[in-house]
C-alpha cells in the first residue's frame, strides 16, 4: 500500500508539502499541487484518516441529528449540510432522534462517542437532557431550525469539565433558523386583504420554537388586519399529517368555521387537504388555504398552493459554516443567524393565476420576507 512518502518521492516534493495539499493547511503553488494530485492518482494512495485524527485530535466529521428525515423540508436541509460539509472536507454522521427527548439524548451521545468534531442538531420540544449532555461535554454545537431559549439553560447540569459553560458565560451555542413570525403574519394579512375575517391556524407541536413563533405571527397578523383573535380558530396538528387532519376536522365542525386556513408545515398541509376533501370542500371556492413550507408538490396541486418557502438548503449550508467557524475559534461569541423566507403567491388563497405563469422554480410569484439578520 503506497504511503505519503511514496507520493512525495513520485511528485518530487517533501512529505510536508503532500500533507499541506491533503489537509489544505498552507498555500501550495498550483503546479506543485497538481504534481502531488497526479502522484496520488497514479499510485492509488488513500489518506489514513484514522491516523491523521490521532495526530490532530480532529476526525473531520460532523454529527447531524435531525428528526423526520423523510420530511421533504428536512431532506433539503440535509442536502445543504452534506454539500457544505463535503466542500470543506468533512464527512457526515446522521441520526434521527424521532422528536423523542430520551432518544434524542441517546443518539447525540452515540454521535459524540464516534468522536465527531461538532454537532448540528434540530432539537425536540423538550431538549433539556440534550442541552445538559452537550454542555457537560462542551460539544461544539449549532442548533438548526428550532431555537433554544434561555429557559433551557436553567437547571441543567453543566458539570465540572474544562471549558464547560455556565449561565454567567451567556449562550455557548450557535443557532441557525429561518424567520417564522413575520412570514406567518404575511399569510394572515394576505388572506384578510382578500376579505376573510375568520382565519384558522393549524399549528405545530407545542414546545417547538417554530410553533411558538408561527402562533405569534398568526396573532400579529390578525392584529395588523384589525381582526379579533378567536382561540377556537387556533388548533394543534402536532406537526404531523394525521394530527392536522383531526385538527382541521375540528375547525370545520365549529358553528362558524373558518373561511380561510393556514397550515404551519408541509406535513400538516397534506393532513388538512385530506380533511377538506373528506368534508367535500373545494379549495379555494369553499375555503382558502395557505401553508408554511413550500415543497415540490405544492406547484402540482390544483389549485396550486400559496406558501411560505424556507431556504432549506441554505439553512443546512449556513449551519455547517457556522459550526466550522466555531471549531476554528472556540472562544468566539455565540451567533444566531436568521435567514429570510419567500412568500410564494399561487392560487389556493383564492387569487387568480399570476400573468406569465411559473418561472423555473415553479413559483408563480415570490417576494423575500426578512425581519432580522445575524445577531451575536
Amino acid at each position: 500500500m503506497p504511503t505519503m512518502a511514496d507520493v512525495a518521492r513520485s511528485a518530487g516534493v517533501s512529505v510536508a508539502t503532500v500533507s499541506h495539499v491533503l489537509n489544505d493547511t498552507r498555500p501550495v503553488l498550483p503546479h506543485t499541487r497538481q504534481a502531488v494530485l497526479d502522484a496520488i492518482d497514479a499510485l492509488g494512495y488513500t489518506p489514513n484518516t484514522l491516523a491523521r485524527s490521532l495526530v490532530t485530535s480532529r476526525t473531520r466529521s460532523i454529527g447531524l441529528a435531525v428528526s423526520a428525515i423523510s420530511n421533504p423540508y428536512f431532506t433539503e436541509i440535509l442536502q445543504g449540510v452534506e454539500a457544505a460539509a463535503l466542500e470543506a472536507g468533512y464527512s457526515l454522521l446522521i441520526a434521527d432522534p424521532h422528536d423523542d427527548p430520551e432518544h434524542e439524548r441517546k443518539v447525540v451521545q452515540l454521535l459524540h462517542e464516534r468522536r465527531v468534531d461538532g454537532m448540528i442538531v434540530a432539537p425536540s420540544a423538550r431538549p433539556r437532557e440534550l442541552v445538559g449532555y452537550l454542555r457537560r461535554h462542551s460539544v461544539p454545537t449549532v442548533f438548526l431550525d428550532r431555537m433554544i431559549g434561555a429557559d433551557m439553560l436553567e437547571d441543567t447540569d453543566t458539570g465540572a469539565g474544562a471549558g464547560a459553560a455556565t449561565p454567567e458565560d451567556g449562550p455557548w451555542y450557535d443557532q441557525v433558523s429561518a424567520e417564522s413570525a413575520g412570514p406567518t403574519a404575511r399569510l394572515v394579512t394576505h388572506l384578510a386583504g382578500l376579505g376573510h375575517r375568520r382565519i384558522g391556524l393549524v399549528a405545530g407541536l407545542p414546545g417547538l420554537s417554530t410553533t411558538g413563533e408561527r402562533v405569534s405571527g398568526f396573532r400579529d397578523g390578525l392584529t395588523a388586519a384589525g381582526l379579533v383573535f378567536d382561540e377556537r380558530l387556533l388548533v394543534s396538528g402536532n406537526s404531523e399529517s394525521a394530527g392536522a387532519e383531526q385538527a382541521t376536522a375540528a375547525l370545520l365542525a365549529l358553528p362558524d368555521p373558518p373561511t380561510a386556513l393556514i397550515t404551519a408545515n408541509n406535513a400538516m398541509t397534506i393532513g388538512a387537504l385530506r380533511a377538506l376533501r373528506r368534508h367535500g370542500l373545494s379549495v379555494p371556492d369553499d375555503i382558502a388555504l395557505c401553508c408554511f413550507d413550500d415543497f415540490t408538490w405544492a406547484d402540482l396541486f390544483s389549485p396550486r398552493l400559496t406558501a411560505i418557502a424556507q431556504p432549506s438548503r441554505e439553512l443546512g449550508g449556513e449551519a455547517v459554516r457556522v459550526l466550522l467557524d466555531r471549531l476554528d475559534d472556540p472562544r468566539r461569541p455565540a451567533r444566531t443567524v436568521r435567514l429570510p423566507c419567500a412568500f410564494v403567491h399561487r392560487t389556493s388563497c383564492g387569487c387568480p393565476e399570476e400573468p406569465g405563469g411559473t418561472g423555473e422554480s415553479g413559483h408563480a410569484a415570490s417576494s423575500t420576507l426578512s425581519e432580522k439578520g445575524t445577531t451575536s
